[in-house]
Protein backbone atom coordinates (compact mmCIF):
# COMPACT_ATOMS: atom_id res chain seq x y z
CA UNK A 1 0.00 0.00 0.00
CA UNK A 2 1.21 3.50 -0.77
CA UNK A 3 0.90 6.63 1.37
CA UNK A 4 1.20 10.25 0.30
CA UNK A 5 4.44 11.80 1.58
CA UNK A 6 4.31 15.00 -0.46
CA UNK A 7 2.67 17.00 -3.22
CA UNK A 8 4.48 18.88 -5.95
CA UNK A 9 3.40 22.52 -5.63
CA UNK A 10 5.31 24.00 -8.57
CA UNK A 11 8.51 24.09 -10.57
CA UNK A 12 11.26 26.24 -9.05
CA UNK A 13 13.93 27.78 -11.24
CA UNK A 14 15.08 26.49 -14.63
CA UNK A 15 17.06 23.37 -13.68
CA UNK A 16 14.18 21.01 -12.84
CA UNK A 17 13.90 21.80 -9.15
CA UNK A 18 10.46 21.32 -7.58
CA UNK A 19 8.78 22.90 -4.55
CA UNK A 20 7.16 20.10 -2.54
CA UNK A 21 4.54 20.38 0.22
CA UNK A 22 5.55 17.76 2.80
CA UNK A 23 2.85 15.33 3.97
CA UNK A 24 4.91 13.11 6.28
CA UNK A 25 6.15 13.26 9.85
CA UNK A 26 9.55 11.89 8.77
CA UNK A 27 10.70 14.05 5.84
CA UNK A 28 14.38 13.27 6.50
CA UNK A 29 13.70 9.59 5.87
CA UNK A 30 11.13 9.96 3.08
CA UNK A 31 13.10 12.57 1.14
CA UNK A 32 16.60 11.20 1.63
CA UNK A 33 18.93 11.56 -1.36
CA UNK A 34 18.86 8.32 -3.36
CA UNK A 35 15.43 7.22 -2.15
CA UNK A 36 12.70 6.50 -4.67
CA UNK A 37 9.14 7.79 -4.52
CA UNK A 38 6.28 7.13 -6.91
CA UNK A 39 4.76 10.21 -8.52
CA UNK A 40 1.02 9.91 -9.20
CA UNK A 41 0.39 12.43 -11.95
CA UNK A 42 -2.81 14.41 -12.46
CA UNK A 43 -3.79 12.11 -15.36
CA UNK A 44 -3.70 9.11 -12.98
CA UNK A 45 -0.48 7.60 -14.31
CA UNK A 46 2.49 6.91 -12.04
CA UNK A 47 6.24 6.86 -12.43
CA UNK A 48 9.17 6.27 -10.07
CA UNK A 49 11.44 9.21 -9.23
CA UNK A 50 14.86 9.06 -7.58
CA UNK A 51 15.77 11.98 -5.29
CA UNK A 52 19.04 13.69 -6.24
CA UNK A 53 18.99 16.81 -4.03
CA UNK A 54 16.85 18.07 -1.18
CA UNK A 55 16.94 21.37 0.67
CA UNK A 56 14.52 23.21 2.96
CA UNK A 57 12.67 26.26 1.63
CA UNK A 58 10.32 27.76 4.23
CA UNK A 59 7.53 25.27 4.90
CA UNK A 60 8.39 23.32 1.74
CA UNK A 61 11.27 21.29 0.41
CA UNK A 62 13.04 22.04 -2.86
CA UNK A 63 13.94 18.75 -4.52
CA UNK A 64 15.43 17.49 -7.75
CA UNK A 65 14.96 14.04 -9.22
CA UNK A 66 17.31 12.15 -11.53
CA UNK A 67 14.45 11.76 -14.02
CA UNK A 68 13.59 15.52 -14.15
CA UNK A 69 16.36 17.33 -16.08
CA UNK A 70 14.77 20.74 -16.69
CA UNK A 71 11.92 23.14 -15.99
CA UNK A 72 9.72 21.68 -18.75
CA UNK A 73 9.88 18.23 -17.15
CA UNK A 74 9.36 19.82 -13.72
CA UNK A 75 6.24 21.67 -14.91
CA UNK A 76 4.73 18.35 -16.04
CA UNK A 77 4.83 17.21 -12.40
CA UNK A 78 2.86 20.16 -10.96
CA UNK A 79 0.16 18.79 -8.64
CA UNK A 80 1.60 15.25 -8.59
CA UNK A 81 1.31 13.28 -5.36
CA UNK A 82 4.53 11.71 -4.12
CA UNK A 83 3.94 8.25 -2.65
CA UNK A 84 5.96 5.85 -0.53
CA UNK A 85 5.31 2.21 0.28
CA UNK A 86 3.84 1.66 3.77
CA UNK A 87 6.00 -1.45 4.22
CA UNK A 88 9.02 0.84 4.49
CA UNK A 89 7.52 2.95 7.31
CA UNK A 90 9.18 2.59 10.70
CA UNK A 91 7.06 0.88 13.37
CA UNK A 92 4.97 3.28 15.40
CA UNK A 93 5.86 2.90 19.08
CA UNK A 94 3.46 5.54 20.49
CA UNK A 95 -0.06 4.16 21.16
CA UNK A 96 -1.54 7.66 20.60
CA UNK A 97 0.12 8.21 17.21
CA UNK A 98 -1.21 6.79 13.95
CA UNK A 99 -0.27 6.83 10.31
CA UNK A 100 -3.00 8.27 8.08
CA UNK A 101 -3.34 5.00 6.17
CA UNK A 102 -4.08 3.15 9.44
CA UNK A 103 -7.13 5.36 10.08
CA UNK A 104 -8.51 5.48 6.54
CA UNK A 105 -11.27 2.90 6.09
CA UNK A 106 -12.02 2.44 9.81
CA UNK A 107 -15.68 2.19 10.81
CA UNK A 108 -16.83 5.13 12.94
CA UNK A 109 -19.27 4.59 15.81
CA UNK A 110 -20.74 6.75 18.55
CA UNK A 111 -20.03 5.88 22.19
CA UNK A 112 -23.49 4.24 22.38
CA UNK A 113 -22.64 1.94 19.43
CA UNK A 114 -24.60 3.82 16.74
CA UNK A 115 -22.92 3.56 13.35
CA UNK A 116 -21.77 6.92 11.97
CA UNK A 117 -19.94 5.83 8.82
CA UNK A 118 -16.39 5.27 7.54
CA UNK A 119 -13.22 7.34 7.88
CA UNK A 120 -12.35 8.33 4.31
CA UNK A 121 -9.20 10.34 5.01
CA UNK A 122 -7.22 12.35 7.52
CA UNK A 123 -7.25 16.06 6.69
CA UNK A 124 -4.24 18.04 7.90
CA UNK A 125 -5.26 21.63 8.57
CA UNK A 126 -3.42 24.49 10.28
CA UNK A 127 -5.71 24.02 13.29
CA UNK A 128 -4.95 20.28 13.56
CA UNK A 129 -6.00 16.96 12.12
CA UNK A 130 -9.57 16.17 11.12
CA UNK A 131 -11.16 12.85 10.26
CA UNK A 132 -13.25 13.10 7.09
CA UNK A 133 -16.06 10.63 7.75
CA UNK A 134 -18.47 9.50 5.06
CA UNK A 135 -21.75 9.01 6.93
CA UNK A 136 -24.28 6.23 6.36
CA UNK A 137 -26.60 8.94 4.93
CA UNK A 138 -24.07 9.81 2.22
CA UNK A 139 -22.77 13.07 3.72
CA UNK A 140 -19.25 13.99 4.73
CA UNK A 141 -18.54 15.29 8.23
CA UNK A 142 -15.22 16.59 9.53
CA UNK A 143 -14.41 15.44 13.05
CA UNK A 144 -11.54 17.03 15.00
CA UNK A 145 -9.05 14.25 15.78
CA UNK A 146 -8.62 15.01 19.48
CA UNK A 147 -9.00 12.63 22.44
CA UNK A 148 -12.11 14.43 23.78
CA UNK A 149 -14.02 13.74 20.55
CA UNK A 150 -12.28 10.53 19.42
CA UNK A 151 -11.71 8.73 22.72
CA UNK A 152 -10.95 5.32 21.18
CA UNK A 153 -9.01 4.18 18.13
CA UNK A 154 -8.90 0.41 17.62
CA UNK A 155 -6.68 -0.32 14.63
CA UNK A 156 -6.89 -4.09 15.09
CA UNK A 157 -10.69 -3.93 15.42
CA UNK A 158 -10.88 -1.53 12.42
CA UNK A 159 -12.98 1.06 14.30
CA UNK A 160 -12.96 4.48 15.93
CA UNK A 161 -15.35 5.65 18.62
CA UNK A 162 -16.65 9.22 18.48
CA UNK A 163 -18.03 11.32 21.31
CA UNK A 164 -18.91 14.51 19.40
CA UNK A 165 -20.35 17.65 20.96
CA UNK A 166 -23.98 18.35 20.10
CA UNK A 167 -24.43 19.47 16.50
CA UNK A 168 -21.03 18.36 15.16
CA UNK A 169 -22.46 15.56 13.04
CA UNK A 170 -25.54 17.50 11.87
Amino acid sequence: MDVVVGRVAKAHGIRGELAVDVRTDSPDQRFAVGSVVAARLRDGSSKPLTLSTVRPHGERLLVTFDEVPDRTAAESLRGALLLADTDSLPPNEDPDEFYDHELEGLAAFLVDGTTVGTVREVVHSPAGELLAVDTAEGREVLVPFVREIVPEVDIAGRRVVLDPPEGLLD
